[in-house]
């Protein structure tokens, strides 16, 4: 027997084996969630992580891009805040530290950024029933921030969730909520980009009537309709969130009406709103998600709750199909929990956020959120055909993110339907507690769906 040859034969076995291993890697690596492999881009070290403020879902926005920059903004370990910018999908991020700090210590209190359509930076941060912070870039492109300044000058002393929306025309929209937690109303101002000034569109828009207030979610779809939804809540008490209303508005945000059409008595009350569907108290039902409008004006909202007849607090997708609205329900969950109590919670699931996108004849969707039932990564449910209820579920990060909740680049997703994920690993004490964590990583995850 030639020796040789024999070991040179079982060399290229052996090899042939190892190739084989290599490639079988490869395709599950292509197949995690998509054929796309996650990117991730860090922004800086010394991001203030001693509470979940820098990652709450309802900051609108963490990230944005305009024509080619992305820029983001956050709380630093100093409680500054901090605006970055960079080419989009580069490494490199431009840094200022601004002359502005935030009471970092309340998980309310987050940044929420939007660039008009004349490429100036708008930026309010630190409000939770308080007085109005609010300033806008020195000039087109800039991250240096000018002097504060007021928006209308009226009802801007009970600020909380301010959040900043772009019309088709550039121009801006900024929701938040006169007044306090089970008490509060919606508030609307709309910045003009050719006067450079804000007026008020809407003054209370939501009425809880000093009883309840609302609490909302926003999406404007390609046509330029505006839709909102909200769950009421009765008290400080996040156990007394209840039922899911809705209404839409097309020009703008001046006049609303419900998914028939039919046109709102302003304001919208308890007893007069669209209700899509009904949610007892004590059903583990969450504030402040998210919602998305398709390229067909189709509106996906997406939450949790516990059924009457389970345990588990589940994800849900409520949407109507044209005739009715209907529950999308994922029961993956396993682990039961309960939801009482004021201040920021600590909870074992994130708020969700959703997006959707054009698959063959079918819309997908992505659910995104994090659950410590998969050790805390950064997760997402997919689903082919949003009608269907085959999820598929993968993580997008192989770290855990401690207590993070997801926000993206809303203005991205629309244009080029590239997900980029603000990232930070953060831990939040239940009831408005902090920790005294060291600072951790400012991120960027990016991923593509299959297209």
């Amino acid at each position: 027997m030639d020796l040789n040859f024999t070991l040179s034969a079982r060399l290229k076995i052996l090899m042939n084996k190892q190739l084989l291993i290599c490639a079988l890697m490869l395709s599950l690596l292509a197949n995690f969630a998509g054929a796309n492999a996650q990117e991730i881009s860090t922004i800086a070290s010394n991001g203030w992580a001693n509470n979940s403020i820098n990652a709450v879902i309802f900051r609108k926005n963490s990230l944005v891009t305009f024509k080619g920059n992305q820029y983001a903004a956050y709380y630093d370990n100093e409680q500054f805040l901090v605006l970055a910018k960079r080419k989009s999908g580069g490494q490199n991020w431009t840094i200022e530290k601004t002359q502005y700090k935030g009471d970092a210590t309340d998980a309310h209190k987050s940044i929420s950024i939007m660039v008009d359509g004349a490429g100036f930076l708008h930026v309010a941060w630190d409000q939770h029933n308080n007085d109005l912070n609010y300033a806008k870039g020195i000039s087109s492109g800039s991250i240096k921030l000018g002097e504060k300044q007021s928006m209308v000058s009226k009802k801007e002393g009970k600020v909380s969730y301010p959040e900043f929306y772009k019309l088709r025309n550039g121009d801006l929209q900024f929701f938040y909520r006169d007044g306090g937690s089970g008490n509060g109303n919606l508030m609307i101002n709309r910045y003009s980009v050719e006067d450079k000034t804000w007026k008020r569109v809407q003054d209370g828009m939501i009425d809880g009537e000093g009883k309840r207030n609302a609490y909302w979610q926003v999406a404007i779809d390609q046509a330029g309709t505006i839709h909102l939804s909200w769950v009421w809540r009765e008290s400080p008490d996040v156990a007394s969130n209840h039922d899911l209303c809705y209404a839409r508005s097309k020009d703008g945000g001046v006049t609303w009406e419900k998914s028939t059409g039919e046109l709102y008595t302003l304001p919208i009350k308890a007893t007069n709103a669209e209700y899509a569907i009904k949610i007892s108290q004590k059903s583990e039902l969450i504030n402040q998600t998210s919602m998305f409008a398709d390229d067909a004006g189709r509106v996906f909202i997406a939450s949790y709750w516990r059924n009457a007849a389970d345990k588990v607090p589940q994800y849900h997708i409520v949407f109507n199909d044209g005739k009715r609205w209907a529950v999308n329900d994922l029961d993956f969950r396993k682990t039961a929990f309960s939801l009482s109590g004021g201040g920021t919670k600590k909870i074992p699931i994130s708020r969700p956020q959703i997006i959707t996108w054009k698959n063959g004849k079918h819309h997908a969707a992505g659910l995104l959120f994090r659950d410590v039932e998969r050790g805390n990564k950064v997760s997402m449910a997919v689903n082919n055909d949003i009608m269907s209820r085959n999820w598929k579920i993968n993580d997008l990060s192989t770290e855990a993110v401690g207590d993070w909740e997801p926000s993206y680049d809303t203005e991205l997703w629309k244009s080029k339907k590239v997900l980029n994920l603000f990232l930070q690993n953060v831990v939040q004490v239940d009831g408005e507690g902090k920790t005294k964590a060291a600072p951790t990583a400012i991120q960027v995850l990016q991923w593509k769906p299959d297209r």
